[in-house]
């Protein structure tokens, strides 16, 4: 599933992590571990293996986000779409192999009644919380 480009509040963002992306793929999937290295995330819960459809829910920047899985291509992809009583987002990971270790590209929308009034101030918070993800992942995937 893509992101909605014409969504109020749409980013980007990627960064090269000096790991394989096996490495990578297996910190970005154990969800319920999120909070060892991302401080901005609070009581992820999985509630079966993940896959496609799997269902999850967490919690960030105060929000708590009931998401599921849409994209499970391992070591590669993985997607989710997340939404709780004010949005709905598309969240992607990408990884690809390079010379140097691992491209790693996050890529998500949001649209919603609130996100729509507050999409400058949106844009700018999921900025920063996507670059800290990246930040965050890279450290955790070079220890």
């Amino acid at each position: 599933m893509k992101i909605n480009r014409e969504a109020p509040v749409v980013q980007t963002n990627n960064i090269t992590i000096s790991a394989n992306p096996e490495r990578i793929w297996s910190v970005l999937t154990d969800i319920e571990k999120w909070p060892n290295w991302n401080s901005k995330i609070k009581n992820p819960k999985l509630k079966e293996e993940l896959n496609i459809g799997v269902s999850f829910t967490w919690k960030t920047n105060g929000s708590k986000i009931k998401s599921q899985i849409h994209t499970f291509n391992p070591n590669r992809a993985i997607g989710w779409i997340g939404q709780n009583f004010v949005a709905k987002a598309i969240h992607n990971w990408y990884l690809e192999p390079t010379k140097n270790g691992t491209k790693v590209t996050v890529e998500e929308s949001m649209e919603g009644w609130l996100i729509q009034i507050m999409s400058k101030k949106m844009n700018n918070i999921l900025k920063e919380d996507i670059k800290y993800w990246l930040q965050q992942l890279k450290i955790e995937c070079e220890k």
